[in-house]
C-alpha cells in the first residue's frame, strides 16, 4: 500500500468517525426530547471553551515540535548521504593522477561498495534500522586500496593525503547514517501524540456541535487535519524513507554505473 493511499485512508477514516459520532449523538438527543420539536441547544460554559482552547494550543505546540524534530532528523540524514557519496566520488576523481591499472582497481572497489549500499544496505536500513557488515568490509577495502598505494611522483604525493581524508570523511558520514537509520521519536512521544489527538478531537463534542452542514464540515476538516499531521510525523519519523531507496539518489547520480540494474 502506497503512502498516499494510507494517508487518504487515515484522513477519510478520521473524518468519518467524527461525522458518524456527531450524527448519532444528535439523533439520540432528539429521540430523548419530549415532543416532536428538537431539544434546545445549551450554551457552552465559558470555562469549558477556555479549557478546550488551551488543550488545542498545547497539543498544537507539541505536534509542531514533533514535526520540526523529525524534519530536522531527515535533513541531517540526507546531508550524511550526500557527504558520503561526494567523498567517495572525490576519491575516484583525485585518483586520476595514478596509473590506469590502479585507477581501475580503486574504481572497482568504490563501485562495489556503492552497489552494496544501494542494493543491499538500504533495504536493511529501512527494515532493520541497521547497516550491513558487508558494507563496512567493502569500505575498509577502499581505505586499504588508498592507504597501501605509495606515491611514486609529486602529483601522486599531492593527491595521496586528500584521498585518505576523503575516505575518512566517507567513514564518518557512514557512521552518521548508521545513527540515523532508526526512528527519531521514542514510543512515549508517540503515545502522547496519539492520546493528544484523541483528546483534541474528542473535545469537539463538548462544544454542543450540531448537524448543520457548516458544523459537520468544520468538524470533518478538523479531524482530517489532525490525521494528516500525525501521518506527516509518522512518515518523516523514518529519516531514510519507509519504502524503496529514493533517499539514496546521491549515490545514483554520482555513480550511475555502479547502481545500474
Amino acid at each position: 500500500m502506497s503512502d498516499w493511499l494510507v494517508l487518504a485512508t487515515v484522513m477519510a477514516a478520521a473524518c468519518a468517525v467524527v461525522l458518524v459520532v456527531t450524527v448519532l449523538s444528535q439523533r439520540r438527543l432528539q429521540g430523548a426530547a419530549d415532543g416532536p420539536a428538537p431539544a434546545p441547544r445549551q450554551e457552552t460554559p465559558d470555562v469549558l471553551e477556555y479549557m478546550v482552547m488551551m488543550v488545542g494550543v498545547v497539543y498544537a505546540i507539541v505536534l509542531g515540535l514533533a514535526i520540526a524534530g523529525v524534519w530536522e532528523a531527515r535533513g541531517a540524514a540526507q546531508d550524511a548521504v550526500r557527504t558520503e557519496a561526494q567523498a567517495l566520488h572525490e576519491v575516484t576523481q583525485r585518483a586520476q593522477v595514478y596509473p590506469a591499472d590502479y585507477r581501475e582497481r580503486l574504481r572497482t572497489d568504490v563501485d562495489a561498495y556503492v552497489n552494496e549500499v544501494v542494493a543491499g544496505e538500504w533495504p536493511r536500513m529501512i527494515d532493520e534500522s541497521e547497516l550491513s557488515p558487508r558494507g563496512a568490509e567493502l569500505l575498509a577495502a577502499v581505505r586499504t586500496s588508498v592507504a597501501e598505494r605509495a606515491p611514486s611522483n609529486e602529483l601522486e604525493a599531492q593527491a595521496y593525503q586528500p584521498m585518505l581524508d576523503q575516505v575518512a570523511l566517507a567513514e564518518d558520514a557512514r557512521s552518521a547514517r548508521a545513527e540515523g537509520a532508526g526512528q527519531t521519536l521514542p514510543g512515549i512521544v508517540w503515545f502522547g501524540l496519539i492520546s493528544g489527538a484523541v483528546i483534541t478531537v474528542g473535545l469537539i463534542f463538548t462544544m454542543q456541535i450540531g448537524r448543520s452542514f457548516r458544523e459537520l464540515l468544520l468538524a470533518g476538516l478538523f479531524s482530517a487535519l489532525i490525521a494528516f499531521l500525525l501521518f506527516l510525523v509518522w512518515d518523516f519519523d523514518a529519516p531514510f524513507g519507509r519504502s524503496g531507496s529514493e533517499s539514496a539518489d546521491a549515490f545514483r547520480q554520482l555513480f550511475p554505473g555502479a547502481t545500474a540494474p
